[in-house]
């Protein structure tokens, strides 16, 4: 086992004003996603300038916090929205959904889209490779906040959280106290599995000329795999638990497994029905 590094969540205070690890880690992803558009925005086939690549991350920017916080809530606080609607606004009490934050970026990028004239995917082909990274930083951001955490582990990796730091009393999820049990580090194999490991297949991908909707297809299926088998692992909120009395399914499995079939549907689409028809 593993001492968890007791990180402290706040990064920088000055006077009444704290900087936390998570808000920081938001800039990075937005950060990374701009100097990886510029990138992507050179290559000749390119449907994106790089000189429209500033409005296009501000727009994916705006998707990704609007939606995350509403997919929190709809996704994972429901019943709290219904008893106080304005609870979607505390966003100081934290609360943000992937799947909603990528609902969030697909209507922002129908929006943007129109104003540079190309179609649907040909624009999501472009910023899919652009997602990965502000993943990996985000659940960094997970880890430090020491959230988000597997089932109990033996592991030679599994982190050991101190009593002292995470009383038993205050700092309970779904296995019980959380220094009462090695865990499963969920936040970092996702931060491998879906940050930079896919990043890397996409970039490669994506790395010369495509039938539309192929890169797409490639990162709802990646995703939805790699999401699905850290969920295995990875235990529920605790207010939600295990869904139709299993002791497996979790909401993140059920919001994951149409983007695998979703993305597997678009391979084959594109390959059958433009296999000339690439991203340019």
């Amino acid at each position: 086992m593993i001492a968890y590094p007791e990180i402290d969540p706040i990064a920088v205070s000055i006077g009444p004003l704290s900087i936390h690890w998570y808000g920081l880690m938001y800039l990075i992803g937005i950060a990374s996603a701009w100097w990886i558009g510029k990138r992507l925005a050179q290559r000749p086939w390119s449907v994106v300038g790089p000189e429209q690549v500033d409005d296009l991350v501000f727009y994916g920017a705006l998707g990704v916090v609007i939606g995350g916080r509403v997919g929190s809530v709809i996704f994972y606080n429901f019943p709290s929205f219904i008893d106080n609607p304005l609870y979607l606004f505390k966003v100081w009490e934290g609360g943000m959904s992937f799947h909603g934050g990528f609902l969030g970026v697909l209507v922002a990028m129908e929006w943007y889209r129109r104003k540079i004239g190309c179609s649907f995917f040909q624009l999501t082909d472009f910023i899919v490779p652009m997602i990965p990274l502000g993943l990996a930083v985000g659940r960094l951001g997970n880890f430090i906040n020491a959230e988000l955490w597997g089932a109990p582990s033996s592991l030679p990796w599994a982190m050991k959280l101190s009593c002292e730091r995470f009383p038993p009393d205050r700092y309970i999820d779904f296995a019980g106290p959380l220094c009462f049990s090695a865990r499963h580090p969920t936040q970092l194999y996702e931060m491998l599995l879906e940050g930079l490991l896919l990043f890397a297949i996409l970039w490669i991908i994506s790395s010369k000329p495509r039938p539309v909707m192929t890169v797409s297809g490639y990162f709802l299926m990646l995703y939805g795999i790699a999401r699905c088998g850290v969920e295995l692992i990875r235990l529920p909120d605790a207010h939600i638990g295990y869904l139709m009395n299993t002791d497996w399914l979790t909401r993140g499995i059920v919001l994951s497994v149409p983007m695998i079939l979703f993305g597997f549907i678009f391979i084959i689409y594109a390959q059958r029905e433009n296999p000339n028809a690439t991203i340019s």
